[in-house]
């Protein structure tokens, strides 16, 4: 008889492959549930986070290599030559010329003249006559006191003039009116080029007025100023 110990090794031979094998199946059964639950899950999503702080500053990372150096670009128009002037600060210019008691009793002519150094061409010349002026007739008279320069008026723009008109004098009492006045005849003239200026005071008539009996500095100081002023 066969032992009882040979037995139960026999069935131990045919059992324990097919439990190994039954073992491998369920196993396998279970990887394909859990992929599958895991692929077809329907649970919902929960609501985000809140949001983390900002991380610190990092630091400067290491500098990065030179460029490639750039190419000429096109060559330019050619500029414009601007030369500039350095002109000095005005300085003051002027002359006074003064006489004491002048007495000049003519009615036509130049009375008085006064030379003067224009230093600009573009500047402009301010005169004054200051002096006591009179005029006497026994009837209707007219005289006038103007500036020249180097022989000519001013033209720049006007002429610089003052005129003394007398009516009448006195007939009833056979005598004429003769009172003298300190008189300014002044003015600014352009135009005038740099350099000596005879500038001159005249006495004349005024238009086609007749001639009275004119006197230019009686018994006081008669003066002209003349100045040259920028503009």
């Amino acid at each position: 008889m066969v032992s009882a110990a040979a037995r139960l090794l026999v069935f131990a031979w045919l059992v324990l492959p097919f439990h190994g094998a039954e073992k491998t199946r369920h196993r396998g059964l279970r990887q394909k549930d859990g992929e599958y639950a895991e692929k077809y899950s329907s649970c919902l999503q929960g609501p985000p986070g809140v949001p983390g702080r900002e991380g610190n500053p990092g630091v400067n990372g290491i500098p990065g290599t030179p460029g490639i150096p750039g190419r000429d670009g096109a060559k330019g128009e050619k500029g414009e030559c601007i030369s500039e002037i350095f002109e000095e600060p005005w300085r003051p210019n002027y002359k006074q010329c003064a006489w004491n008691s002048l007495n000049y009793g003519i009615d036509l002519g130049k009375i008085a003249e006064c030379t003067f150094t224009k230093l600009r061409s573009d500047s402009a010349v301010r005169v004054l006559f200051s002096g006591p002026l009179r005029l006497k007739c026994k009837t209707a008279c007219c005289q006038r006191w103007y500036f020249t320069f180097n022989g000519a008026e001013c033209s720049g723009p006007l002429p610089i003039e003052s005129i003394i008109y007398l009516d009448q004098g006195s007939p009833e009492l056979n005598s004429t009116i003769n009172i003298h006045r300190t008189t300014a005849v002044e003015g600014l003239c352009e135009g005038i080029r740099a350099g000596l200026v005879d500038v001159a005071i005249w006495v004349g008539t005024c238009g086609d007025y007749p001639r009275g009996d004119a006197s230019t500095g009686w018994n006081s100081v008669s003066r002209v100023i003349v100045e040259e002023l920028s503009k």
